[in-house]
């Protein structure tokens, strides 16, 4: 494993090819955020909308829990507390574009859960675009058995994502969902034996990196901003604003060149 220097020892990040790999790495404390995590995932999701090489992402995280949500039993990590003061300075909202709830990356996000993600752990979940779990993860939004409000965005995103009364459910009640339930309801995409999450959701993020990627780009963009909030008809104007430009670029001309040459296209993002 060769990391990129925007790790912490709370947030490993590679690059592999194309993919950029980020591991929440604080096992012995259920993965849960701190301080070091939330500086590593947002540089890693800066660096991946910055560098032109990266095409997509996967989020993982080490040990037998995906992530527990916040830290509701450390203080803030002495030794780090002034160089996270200092970014915070810089990025006010550093927490949440972090936890994806501000500025998602314009690329695609997987996701490979084992174990627990609750709280947090669901809520940063939110803002990705694949989801892939092993069938011992176990999902919910548990803020409110604690007497708090998930403010990860899942009032708002997860009503959006599976049908309004079982988001309503998850929410209200704070209860635990099983990996089957999350893939019947449409929360996940796919689930796996145990141990397989994280090799399942690079064979996914290396079929996006074969694509095109100001095709991918722009039908990513299309996903995530014509919502159930516009009219069919504007929808599908905007889409046309988005899409019809992939059509004057060098990549769809490879493609179709490659296409008729019977062999794999060749794209450089141009």
């Amino acid at each position: 494993m060769s990391l990129l220097d925007i790790s912490t020892d709370h947030c490993l990040v590679e690059q592999r090819e194309h993919t950029l790999l980020i591991t929440l790495n604080r096992p012995d404390a259920k993965n849960a955020f701190s301080q070091q995590m939330l500086m590593g995932l947002y540089r890693a999701w800066r660096r991946l909308d910055a560098d032109g090489e990266l095409r997509c992402a996967v989020l993982t995280a080490n040990g037998d829990t995906f992530c527990a949500g916040m830290d509701l039993k450390s203080g803030p990590d002495q030794a780090l507390a002034a160089e996270f003061d200092a970014l915070r300075q810089q990025v006010p909202d550093l927490h949440w574009q972090a936890l994806l709830r501000h500025q998602v990356p314009s690329k695609p996000i997987i996701l490979a859960v084992e174990g627990y993600a609750l709280a947090g752990g669901t809520e940063i979940l939110q803002g990705t675009d694949i989801r892939v779990c092993a069938n011992n993860a176990v999902f919910g939004i548990t803020e409110v058995a604690r007497g708090l409000f998930p403010l990860g965005g899942s009032s708002v995103r997860l009503r959006r994502q599976i049908p309004y009364c079982l988001a309503a459910e998850m929410l209200l009640t704070g209860r635990h969902v099983s990996a089957r339930e999350a893939l019947d309801w449409g929360l996940v995409n796919r689930v796996v034996e145990p141990g397989q999450a994280l090799a399942e959701a690079l064979q996914i993020a290396g079929k996006i990196c074969t694509n095109g990627p100001l095709a991918v780009a722009a039908v990513l963009k299309s996903l995530r901003a014509n919502g159930a909030h516009l009219s069919e008809e504007e929808a599908l104007r905007q889409e046309l604003i988005i899409g019809q430009p992939v059509f004057q670029s060098q990549d769809a001309q490879e493609g179709m060149r490659a296409f008729a040459e019977k062999r794999p296209p060749i794209f450089r993002g141009l």
